[in-house]
């Protein structure tokens, strides 16, 4: 999976998290945290956080690497697209568009940082990835008028990234938003509409536009994925356990807004959908990070956008492009289309 010759260091991180995706892992790696097991050891990592204060079971929650370990982005270092290197034309970026602002961040960051707290045109905003649900979020940062700011827990649950904030250390689901531990329970975040795109399409959309780039490029192999080969597999990570969606492989990809979803093969089918206000459209042009040792080399799978038709026009929703399994896990009463 890596490149021979890379020392440890540099793939320390990356291999801590596989261990956690590989099924060949050591039995019990990511065995379920048990209450009156971890806690005690959680505690010592969040000395802040009420574990009385929960919204799921704490024996759903799996330890994986601890506290910071996946070193989340505080201070992004933003560049103008003259600036910009080492991102191929059909690597998959997060853009975000706010107050006249555009901005992009490329999934090779989020792939060893997972979230990235910034602000753009004016609105805190963290951008969240959790690679082994491929689940892409923006969410304002702001709770109850607090602007928070947010690390990775090193937990996941429903093989999905736990994050945390560090100003009352409550912990979250970087799939729904929701504070599922801690004082903030029950406390929702905003997502804020986003598209997930090739970098090209960003390039000539928003010539104008910016790029978070890494401060320390050799720190990390970026434009590599450490979870190589993981989303033709044709099964979740070891660590998810929940029931898996019917009518549709698991790791297949669905488009979902809230509730509903539909299969990215029949949108790509399809070309472009309308369906409860919304219109969803599939365009050729884009690596899938998860496929490819080199995420630039990764399958097409394509762009999607997802609008509402509003009295002036067409504008972006929030959405997500996540695994069938994980949209299953966090929306079990939910809709995944796979037929027109």
């Amino acid at each position: 999976m890596f490149q021979p010759g890379l020392s440890k260091g540099k793939h320390a991180l990356a291999a801590a998290i596989v261990c956690a995706v590989l099924s060949a892992a050591a039995p019990g790696h990511a065995a379920p945290a048990k209450q009156e097991l971890f806690v005690h050891s959680w505690q010592g990592e969040f000395p802040r956080t009420d574990f009385s204060l929960h919204a799921v079971p704490l024996d759903e929650i799996y330890d994986v690497v601890h506290r910071d370990a996946v070193p989340a982005i505080e201070n992004p270092k933003i560049v103008s697209l003259r600036e910009v290197y080492g991102i191929g034309d059909w690597e998959p970026v997060v853009t975000v568009s706010i107050g006249g602002e555009r901005r992009a961040y490329p999934v090779q960051l989020l792939t060893w940082h997972e979230v990235v707290n910034d602000t753009v045109g004016g609105v805190p905003v963290a951008v969240t990835y959790s690679p082994l649900c491929n689940s892409i979020v923006v969410y304002d940062r702001r709770v109850d008028g607090q602007v928070l700011v947010f690390g990775e827990t090193g937990r996941l649950r429903n093989a999905n990234a736990v994050m945390y904030d560090k100003e009352t250390e409550s912990w979250w689901q970087q799939y729904t938003g929701e504070a599922i531990v801690g004082d903030l329970t029950g406390k929702r975040l905003r997502p804020v509409a986003a598209r997930i795109e090739s970098f090209i399409r960003f390039r000539k959309g928003a010539p104008e536009g910016t790029v978070v780039m890494p401060r320390s490029p050799s720190m990390r192999q970026y434009g590599q994925n450490p979870f190589a080969y993981y989303d033709t597999r044709g099964r979740p990570d070891q660590s998810f356990a929940g029931a898996r969606p019917v009518g549709i492989a698991p790791l297949a990809r669905v488009v979902s807004v809230g509730d509903q979803a539909w299969a990215l093969d029949l949108v790509r089918k399809e070309k472009t959908i309308e369906a409860d206000g919304l219109t969803i459209v599939w365009q050729p042009g884009q690596a899938s990070a998860l496929d490819q040792v080199m995420i630039s080399n990764g399958r097409d799978v394509g762009n999607v956008t997802v609008q509402r038709k509003t009295a002036s026009g067409l504008e972006d929703v929030p959405y997500n492009l996540s695994f069938a399994f994980a949209f299953h896990a966090f929306y079990p009463k939910g809709t995944i289309r796979t037929a027109k």
